[in-house]
């Protein structure tokens, strides 16, 4: 019987790695005739260990050749490998060059990448203003980490002048897309009134909702909060915020 069990349970794994090595001789066949998109996977495919063996610098090749050829998803990936230094010295500047190369064809998480590097002065000098610049074309597009970040900038007033109602509508958009950071700041604005009237209810839904994802120092953070609201609410109030975040979790909506 074990050795039943357990052959149930490596099949499926085993059937997922010989489908991701097929993949990847596809992927390596057209990446040689100069597919920019196949370069592009197979660079991932590197990067991630999927389906060959984990090889930073061999991911960076690959993405250098679709990149050099303007694909946005691999300009992109290049500059993440020059930020972490993995596969390259690390160069923040170098990042910041591919980053901008995709973010100018439009690609969000490279607008959202260039965006941050600017807020923190990572090879380029610290400009909240262009921060929010590209933060903002990357959140219009729907990106939700983006989304979350701008809603913190109004929150905090940081680039832009502090608009506690835009905070909300922002941090909202993510929240909606499971956004754990934007969940909670979305509740945390909903305990104290900020930009959405005072609703513990709401408040309980969202910091649940965003306990259920976080770890770390925010998973803890959604605990205290968790805790401070549930002192203002009745227990009928405490069993519905329970059932709309279990109907969110289920629908998408609260």
């Amino acid at each position: 019987m074990a050795l039943i069990c357990g052959a149930v349970i490596v099949w499926p794994v085993y059937k997922e790695g010989v489908i991701e090595r097929n993949a990847a001789n596809v992927c390596r066949v057209r990446a040689k005739q100069g597919d920019a998109g196949a370069q592009s996977s197979l660079g991932n495919m590197y990067y991630h260990g999927r389906g060959v063996s984990q090889d930073y610098a061999e991911a960076v090749r690959w993405f250098r050749k679709a990149a050099e050829q303007g694909y946005a998803k691999a300009q992109y990936s290049l500059g993440v490998s020059y930020a972490q230094g993995r596969g390259v010295q690390q160069d923040s500047a170098e990042a910041v060059r591919w980053y901008r190369k995709a973010a100018d064809q439009g690609y969000a998480m490279a607008q959202y990448g260039l965006g941050y590097m600017y807020a923190q002065g990572q090879g380029a000098p610290q400009d909240y203003s262009k921060a929010i610049y590209w933060c903002r074309k990357a959140a219009e597009q729907g990106y939700a980490k983006a989304q979350s970040d701008l809603g913190l900038s109004y929150a905090q007033g940081q680039g832009v002048p502090q608009d506690s109602s835009e905070a909300a509508l922002w941090c909202r958009k993510a929240a909606d897309q499971g956004d754990a950071t934007a969940q909670y700041s979305l509740g945390l604005m909903y305990s104290q009134g900020k930009g959405v009237a005072q609703d513990y209810v709401q408040a309980h839904v969202w910091m649940s909702l965003a306990a259920s994802r976080a770890s770390g120092d925010l998973r803890r953070h959604c605990a205290e909060g968790l805790s401070f609201v549930a002192t203002k609410m009745t227990t009928d109030q405490i069993a519905e915020a329970k059932r709309l975040a279990s109907a969110w979790n289920h629908s998408g909506q609260p």
